[in-house]
């Protein structure tokens, strides 16, 4: 359901996170912390007050719900439409950074075509032995 479809029995009801959701989903934009909370505040019918009194809540809300993220630029979009990279340090095998990246609904990965390497070589297969199982007893 749209927003402008909604009653305003049904938008009372809705919570700000809820209708922030719908806001950036419909709009299709992604919005600073101040202008999405002054869309939720105009769609509710809220004063100037509630939106000081409020602005704190809701920026600690979209921060622990897993449908928004905030990217670089300080703006709000939704989770869903991007994708984690994980990029570890080469120099730091403890340090993994996660990075955004937009994704594109139209490109999904074809799994057939990833590219199958072999990190292994022949000096790592060196010490190696095969051992039939039926000689394996007579070596105790």
């Amino acid at each position: 359901m749209k927003i402008k479809d909604m009653s305003k029995e049904e938008i009372e009801m809705i919570s700000y996170d809820d209708l922030a959701y719908m806001i950036l989903n419909e709009t299709n934009k992604k919005m600073t912390i101040n202008v999405l909370f002054e869309e939720v505040c105009k769609i509710k019918g809220l004063s100037q007050d509630i939106f000081e009194q409020k602005i704190a809540d809701f920026f600690q809300v979209l921060s622990t719900e897993k449908r928004f993220v905030m990217l670089e630029n300080g703006k709000w979009d939704l989770t869903d439409r991007h994708s984690k990279k994980i990029v570890i340090d080469e120099d730091d095998d403890d340090f993994v950074e996660l990075e955004e990246e937009p994704q594109d609904e139209e490109e999904t990965p074809d799994f057939d075509e990833v590219e199958e390497t072999d990190d292994l070589e022949e000096d790592d297969l060196k010490d190696l032995a095969v051992i039939d199982p039926e000689e394996n007893n007579e070596i105790e």
